[in-house]
């Protein structure tokens, strides 16, 4: 098979299109691929070998890592054929997630320092050590938190409202239940937090004034929302200049029945979905990462976003 028909053939498949834009401006490693794409590393592999094979991208190794880039030109090559490519990729369905899921993974490969929580976090689950758990290094952290005004948006019966009361200035909790707002008060007020407040209202117009917050957390509730967008609008709104807005929810997924069995209106979502909301909403240095992922079925995976107001 000729060169010119090679590369034609490895043009006509729409996965193939989608890996070669995100190429365009910066070579990527086969995870950072799956990061963006969502697709089986075995899939993605495959399709680059055939790109590699067509002669339009060119592979370089970086100890364990294999990074891609686009091959330059070969000689008798139409001149338009590469740029007919990039302008078909950018009329596929997946153009404009892919564009923002790039633009958040290569801010994370020059994030050493979330580089290196991630190796750190991965040993601190592999090897046991007398008195070593995740919850005592929770209680480590939340006493070097400085006490800051925090609004719990869909706070439900507050289980995070009552940590983060026992070193924050004022903690505002935000749920559209009336009897668990209730149920939360009551418990406030049992255990002697007098710095928590429960209020009934919904996290898509919460019931806290705009500006006076210096944290707005958003813990397994946004899938909750009928309007996610406008959920972190609302955040933005109440945070100070400066505030973080944290989301911590599930990365979209397939398992249908947690409509029926947790009420879920969304089905999680992708990084890309909370890129998009926070940068509309006007927050800055957005990071966002997986940070869990279940080992028994249905495999849910928690992601984590913040910003700054």
């Amino acid at each position: 098979m000729s060169e010119m028909l090679k590369s034609l053939r490895a043009l006509a498949d729409p996965t193939r299109l989608r890996l070669l834009a995100l190429l365009e401006d910066d070579e990527l490693s086969v995870h950072e691929f799956q990061e963006i794409t969502r697709l089986g590393q075995s899939r993605i592999s495959t399709h680059l070998g055939q790109l590699q094979e067509a002669g339009l991208v060119e592979s370089r190794r970086e100890g364990k890592r294999t990074f891609y880039r686009l091959a330059p030109p070969r000689d008798g090559a139409p001149r338009g054929m590469l740029s007919l490519a990039m302008q078909g990729a950018r009329e596929l369905p997946e153009a404009a997630s892919d564009a923002v899921n790039l633009k958040r993974i290569l801010m994370l490969r020059h994030d050493q320092a979330q580089v290196y929580f991630n190796q750190v976090a991965g040993r601190f689950d592999r090897r046991y050590g007398p008195g070593r758990s995740w919850q005592a290094f929770g209680h480590l952290l939340l006493r070097i938190m400085p006490p800051l005004a925090i609004a719990d948006l869909g706070s439900g019966e507050g289980l995070v409202s009552e940590l983060l009361a026992r070193r924050a200035r004022k903690v505002i909790a935000v749920d559209n239940s009336e009897k668990i707002v209730a149920f939360g008060a009551a418990k406030a007020r049992k255990n002697g937090l007098k710095n928590l407040e429960f209020r009934l209202g919904d996290l898509e117009d919460p019931p806290v004034e705009s500006g006076s917050v210096d944290l707005a957390v958003l813990s397994q509730a946004l899938h909750h929302a009928r309007s996610p967008a406008r959920a972190v609008q609302s955040a933005r709104r109440i945070l100070r200049p400066g505030g973080q807005v944290l989301i911590l929810d599930l990365l979209r997924h397939r398992f249908h029945h947690a409509r029926e069995l947790y009420g879920d209106v969304w089905p999680g979502f992708a990084e890309s979905d909370l890129q998009r909301w926070l940068e509309q909403a006007g927050f800055g240095s957005i990071e966002i990462s997986v940070v869990a992922r279940e080992e028994s079925p249905p495999h849910f995976q928690t992601v984590l976003a913040a910003g700054t107001a």
